[in-house]
């Protein structure tokens, strides 16, 4: 069994959608330090990037960003520094390395701990669901079946499913007043 996003499946596994998986942008107060902070997602393109290369391209990504109004812009960062790995692009973020566009689920903790602020809260790309990933539904081990109850009902109890979302209707980390 298996907990991540964007894994293609093999025949005969299946995958149990738990949460969003959105991508937000995020620096450190230090690093905004005198320093314009972006009312538009254009206005990345004066700040330092920290971006993800993908492991199966080996291209950077590049997120595009949406809003409630359905609007969509790219997020186009000057790319300073290319890692591989969502938890070494928060730990650079926290840092105060530059902005960085990651997955929610890395950077939550930081950002409800102030070592992390949210830019541009309106704004965040959907980069698909994390999910729980298992073998065929037939013959499932009684210790398999009591893991997937439990980590359900952990995203439920924590309400991970809404803190993990970047939706500005579901995400309560607008910590910059702009």
């Amino acid at each position: 069994m298996a907990i991540g996003g964007g894994i293609q499946l093999a025949p005969g596994v299946v995958a149990r959608h738990v949460g969003p998986a959105h991508v937000v942008a995020v620096a450190a107060p230090s690093y905004l330090q005198g320093r314009a902070i972006p009312q538009q997602p254009r206005d990345l393109a004066t700040l330092a990037g920290i971006v993800m290369r993908s492991v199966q391209t080996g291209r950077v990504q590049h997120w595009t960003l949406r809003n409630a109004q359905g609007d969509e812009a790219l997020a186009a960062v000057q790319e300073q520094l290319v890692l591989n790995d969502p938890d070494a692009i928060s730990q650079a973020a926290v840092l105060g390395l530059g902005v960085a566009l990651a997955p929610m689920p890395h950077v939550l903790a930081h950002l409800e701990q102030g070592r992390l602020v949210r830019l541009l809260p309106q704004w965040y790309a959907d980069a698909g669901s994390i999910s729980m990933y298992y073998s065929s539904r037939v013959l499932m081990p009684a210790k398999t079946r009591v893991f997937i109850d439990y980590v359900v009902a952990a995203f439920a109890e924590q309400d991970l499913a809404r803190r993990f979302s970047g939706t500005p209707a579901t995400a309560p980390l607008t910590l910059l007043s702009q």
